[in-house]
């Protein structure tokens, strides 16, 4: 087995393992498409962690800058980070750019200052969940045309996932929000569903969504009743999710 493909093959299984919905989504996914997302969402799970290593806020952010430096010596010359999905993310050298910036992004996981408001938490999920989809939605070959969609989708997506994460952050002495009041969790719903109506992708763009299959159900679910946020009750049945991504990647082939 060459170094790429253990390298593939390894990222494959730390997505597995890591973020289950996420392999879910590449798995519906045609298998010529696979490979060049395996890396990719190594790489974000990868750096998503790095922040939580340590509960010395100076240390996790020593990790994640591991994680800036290698990837911006990808973006600059093509070398590929010394980690064991490093000679997979080689492929993915023109989207290393768009990592570095969810990286940046992510110092705020490390330490534990509340957003200063709303614009910087929407910012944030910009930053990570927008540029994670777009490039996501690059490497599969979409065109510059469909950034705006695509990041609009990925805010929506990347909000269901953070609300699903509340309870949790809070357990830990987080504030994951910016505003915890139900009106304003409602408000924030309802933002990222209009965000996404009535916007239709195709090809590789549609393709780089499917991890976000369960968002508009879940902020639906938000916007109806906030407080299900606090209580972690977003999600449908296992029954449902499923069935809603098999329908998604059916269509799309």
């Amino acid at each position: 087995m060459s170094d790429v493909l253990a390298s593939v093959t390894a990222a494959a299984a730390r997505v597995e393992a890591g973020d289950p919905d996420r392999f879910a989504a590449v798995m519906a996914s045609p298998a010529a498409q696979r490979a060049a997302l395996w890396p990719l969402y190594a790489a974000n799970l990868e750096i998503a962690r790095a922040p939580w290593a340590s509960a010395e806020p100076v240390v996790a952010e020593m990790r994640l800058q591991w994680w800036v430096d290698a990837l911006e010596e990808l973006a600059a010359s093509g070398r590929a980070p010394a980690h064991e999905i490093g000679p997979a993310l080689v492929d993915l050298r023109d989207q290393a750019g768009l990592l570095v910036a969810v990286a940046e992004a992510r110092r705020w996981d490390c330490w534990r200052e509340p957003f200063a408001d709303r614009a910087a938490f929407e910012t944030y999920l910009d930053q990570t969940a927008g540029n994670l989809y777009w490039a996501a939605a690059r490497a599969l070959g979409a065109g510059p045309e469909a950034e705006r969609a695509v990041r609009d989708h990925a805010f929506a997506a990347g909000l269901a996932t953070w609300f699903a994460a509340v309870p949790a952050l809070e357990s830990q002495g987080r504030m994951p929000l910016p505003d915890g009041r139900p009106e304003a969790v409602a408000d924030l719903a309802r933002t990222a569903l209009v965000r996404v109506q009535g916007v239709l992708l195709s090809g590789p763009a549609a393709l780089a969504l499917l991890p976000g299959w369960q968002a508009r159900a879940m902020l639906k679910r938000a916007a109806q009743d906030p407080a299900r946020v606090a209580q972690g009750a977003l999600a449908g049945s296992e029954f449902a999710r499923r069935a809603g991504l098999l329908w998604r990647a059916a269509f799309l082939r």
